[in-house]
């Protein structure tokens, strides 16, 4: 199985057979950005990036493969020709908060929204993004998500996934389709939209790289990282560390709407069985580590904990640099540094901005438990940060759960792979189809509950003036 995970910083492709990951490669993206919120993609670096990531992860695994699989950013979104399948205007990604603009002329929709598709009206979802691109740069083509338009060149599909289309704000949750009206109020309403189709299906063939293969196992990242982390009861929890920080707990069966500014998706469709997930994100973490790194504070994510002071000296730290979002929402928030003095010096900040992305993941983990009814009993961890050890005791410290370390970088994947592997062989069960893992490492919590609560009230109340 080829499992591909393009992701907002790159592609990772590993050829996984069995039980074994026998080859991985990686092909780093570079998002540009710019001071009105804008955050984009090439879309030829991007494609590029997937053939060259696959063909490389096949030529080190030796073997042929029997299926790929792809998961994908979600939310990003271009307009591309639906004939060449040439793209018509930039990768506009998820972080981009340009169609702030959309959201703010449809906010007396916002309830109706919220209740029909379980988001929250912001730019951070589909949506928004679409109507941006067809008021501002073009009217040609089809827009849709990155996943569709990287199908249709390897398939010839005009397709997505349940998990995917129910990022979009025009998916109606309950029914399982998109829905007219809202496309409508967005203006969509012309557009042509892709089919919905189970996470388990066949999306079509692909020879890109090499003999034809079926295309199966299609997934937005976080929920595949959600199901590859054996999260697969109502009330199990993972966050996912990568650009940014992404929060899924399983709720079940049932669509239940968040009382507490959480999104309802599908996590995902499988079997004839639809599963759904609550989720809060951090827009910004790995993202804003690189942001340490331009700034000089850091040379690489790698040096994090040895750069980090043992405290932030009083520093608190706001790392709201593509805005704040679940359970705030609020586009308009930006970075700040708070409790400076002439003593502080660029270890402190450095400790200050990982416990800034700890606190933002503490406060959705406590809505999160607010919504389940019940408190947490573990996070389970993965991505690139985990490997810092001071983030992950300072989301232990205060969350005041116990942090669970997937002991895999790959676990979207992996993730994207089960469900390939269920298009495959009907006969397995979901369950069965989920590699097994064991924990690389549990942190438990070192501070008291009080110490976390006075840092957060702290935190809390510089977040609400930033």
């Amino acid at each position: 199985m080829l499992a591909i995970d393009q992701g907002t910083s790159g592609t990772k492709a590993i050829v996984v057979s069995g039980d074994a990951i026998l080859a991985t490669a990686e092909v780093r993206i570079r998002p540009r950005y710019g001071s009105d919120g804008a955050v984009e993609q090439d879309p030829g670096e991007l494609l590029a990036s997937v053939r060259s990531a696959g063909l490389m992860a096949i030529a080190e695994a030796g073997v042929p493969i029997d299926a790929v699989a792809l998961a994908n950013q979600g939310e990003s979104v271009l307009a591309w020709d639906p004939e060449s399948g040439a793209a018509i205007s930039p990768i506009i990604v998820w972080q981009d908060r340009r169609a702030d603009e959309v959201c703010r002329d449809l906010a007396p929709h916002a309830d109706m929204v919220a209740e029909r598709t379980g988001l929250v009206l912001d730019p951070y979802f589909t949506a928004p993004k679409q109507a941006w691109i067809r008021r501002h740069l073009t009217a040609e083509g089809v827009v849709t998500t990155t996943d569709a338009w990287l199908l249709h060149h390897l398939t010839g599909s005009f397709v997505t996934d349940a998990a995917t289309a129910s990022r979009s704000l025009v998916f109606d949750l309950d029914a399982g389709a998109w829905d007219d009206e809202l496309l409508g109020i967005f203006g969509l309403a012309a557009e042509a939209a892709p089919e919905i189709m189970p996470c388990d299906a066949v999306a079509g063939t692909t020879g890109v790289f090499g003999a034809q293969v079926p295309v199966a196992g299609i997934i937005v990242d976080q929920q595949a990282a959600l199901l590859a982390e054996g999260c697969l009861e109502p009330g199990e929890v993972k966050c996912t560390f990568g650009t940014g920080a992404f929060l899924l707990a399983n709720i079940g069966a049932a669509p239940r709407r968040s009382s507490a500014g959480l999104a309802t998706s599908v996590a995902w469709l499988a079997r004839g069985q639809t599963s759904y997930c609550l989720d809060g994100q951090v827009y910004t973490a790995a993202s804003a580590v690189r942001w340490l790194e331009q700034l000089g504070f850091i040379r690489q994510a790698s040096d994090l904990d040895a750069a980090a002071a043992p405290d932030a000296g009083g520093v608190i730290v706001v790392p709201a640099l593509a805005g704040l979002a679940a359970p705030w929402w609020r586009a308009d928030a930006r970075a700040s540094f708070h409790g400076m003095t002439l003593s502080t010096e660029p270890a402190h900040l450095v400790r200050a901005t990982l416990e800034g992305i700890a606190a933002q993941v503490a406060q959705i983990c406590d809505v999160v438990a607010h919504d389940l009814g019940q408190p947490l009993q573990r996070l389970r961890v993965d991505g690139g940060l985990t490997r810092s050890e001071v983030l992950m005791q300072a989301v232990c410290d205060l969350a005041q759960v116990p942090v669970e370390v997937y002991p895999s970088p790959n676990a979207t994947a992996l993730g994207a792979a089960a469900l390939a592997r269920l298009a495959l062989d009907p006969a397995l069960g979901l369950a069965d189809a989920v590699l097994p893992w064991s924990v690389e490492r549990t942190y438990e919590p070192g501070w008291t509950a009080d110490r976390a609560d006075d840092f957060r009230m702290r935190w809390a109340a510089a977040a609400g003036a930033s």
